[in-house]
C-alpha cells in the first residue's frame, strides 16, 4: 500500500470526528518530501486557518504514533480552494454544471485530456460535455488519472452564494 493511501486510512476517522472530510492526500518529492493533506468542512463553510491548524495537530499526532513515513518530511494542510481537484465520485455530482479538466490514463477517442462542463455520473464514470469532442464524453473511473474544476465566473458566483 502506498504512503498516501496509508495516511488517508489513518487520518480519515479523526477528521470525520472533527467535522472534516478528506479530499486528498499526496506524498511528493525525493529530496524534499512533502505530505499534503487537503480537507474541507462537512458543513461546507469556508475553511479557516484555525481549521487547517486543528487538522495539522491531529494529523501530526497520529503520524507520530503510527510513523507510516520513513525519514523527514513537511506536512502541509490546506483546503481544496475553488478550483479544487475532483477526487471522489460524488464530486462529479456535487459540481455538475461547472467547467472541469480531466486527464485519463488511456486515450478516449484518441485523447487523454478533456475540458468541458461536468454533467454527472453514470454507472461507469463521469460524464463531461466536451464541445471540442462534439458532445458528451464518458470517462470510466478505472481510466481516470486526475481532474479539477476550472476557475470561472459561474464557480465564483456559486461559491459566494454558498457562503453568503
Amino acid at each position: 500500500m502506498d504512503v498516501a493511501k496509508r495516511v488517508a486510512d489513518l487520518i480519515t476517522p479523526s477528521l470525520t470526528d472533527m467535522g472534516f472530510e478528506l479530499v486528498r492526500v499526496q506524498f511528493t518529492g525525493n529530496t524534499r518530501k512533502t505530505l499534503q493533506v487537503m480537507a474541507e468542512r462537512v458543513d461546507r463553510v469556508a475553511m479557516t486557518v484555525e481549521d487547517c491548524a486543528q487538522i495539522s495537530r491531529a494529523t501530526s499526532a497520529l503520524l507520530d504514533v503510527e510513523d507510516p513515513i520513513a525519514g523527514q518530511y513537511l506536512l502541509e494542510v490546506s483546503s481544496p480552494g475553488l478550483d479544487r481537484p475532483l477526487t471522489r465520485m460524488d464530486d462529479f455530482v456535487r459540481f455538475a454544471g461547472f467547467e472541469a479538466k480531466i486527464e485519463t490514463a488511456m486515450p478516449v477517442d484518441g485523447r487523454k485530456r478533456f475540458k468541458g462542463r461536468l454533467i454527472g455520473l453514470n454507472e461507469e464514470g463521469a460524464i463531461l460535455m466536451a464541445p471540442e469532442e462534439g458532445g458528451e464524453i464518458a470517462i470510466a473511473f478505472s481510466n481516470f488519472v486526475r481532474g479539477k474544476l476550472l476557475l470561472t465566473d459561474d464557480l465564483i458566483k456559486a461559491a459566494e452564494k454558498e457562503q453568503g
